[in-house]
């Protein structure tokens, strides 16, 4: 089918990418703006990931006040060159991260970042209330429980792992990654601090 100018001026505003780029996309989706959408998407995350593992030596420090006053952020996001460190929507993702953290207080950027005493902790609260719930089920049945709702706990606490502050229906680090993808240089999300006067001091 045709595609026309308009519909891929229309994918281009959506997603930032290059003309022919949009034109294929809406080519191979038959023209559904949406499907096409999420086949760029996917390219750019097969992108990311030949990225991941090249240095990352520069970046930038975003921050973000709270119109209370009373929650401060600040994030470090580390990429290859100077050059992306001024990028505009890598600046941008930055100042909507910090706002994200404020909002959603994960632990930690990944899972191994997590202090394991703190995991260790919640795997025996949930694992007690597994083994009260799922009383007469196989123990394999109740770790596969377990994992589950491990699994959940690190989707809500940990910040690569989850909901996107934009679209819940992205994490993090997919949002990350088609950054990634897009830019076509490898970022990472070194750190990040919270702070919240209603929270005592660490």
């Amino acid at each position: 089918m045709a595609i026309s100018a308009a519909d891929v001026k229309a994918l281009r505003e959506a997603t930032g990418l290059g003309m022919m780029e949009c034109k294929k996309a809406l080519e191979e989706s038959g023209g559904d703006q949406e499907k096409a959408v999420d086949i760029l998407r996917k390219k750019g995350l097969k992108t990311a990931e030949k990225r991941v593992g090249r240095a990352t030596a520069n970046g930038l420090v975003a921050s973000y006040i709270h119109h209370t006053k009373r929650i401060g952020v600040a994030v470090q996001i580390n990429c290859e060159t100077d050059f992306v460190a001024r990028n505009e929507e890598l600046q941008d993702f930055a100042a909507d991260l910090c706002k994200h953290i404020c909002a959603f207080s994960p632990l930690a950027v990944s899972r191994d970042q997590i202090d394991p005493t703190v995991a260790e902790k919640e795997r025996d609260i949930l694992r007690e209330q597994v083994q009260e719930q799922h009383k007469g089920k196989p123990e394999q049945v109740q770790e596969k429980i377990l994992d589950g709702m491990l699994g959940k706990f690190y989707a809500e606490r940990v910040l690569l792992e989850q909901p996107w502050i934009h679209d819940d229906k992205q994490t993090v680090e997919g949002v990350l990654k088609a950054l990634i993808g897009k830019i076509g240089e490898n970022m990472q999300i070194v750190r990040f601090a919270r702070l919240d006067v209603a929270e005592p001091a660490a």
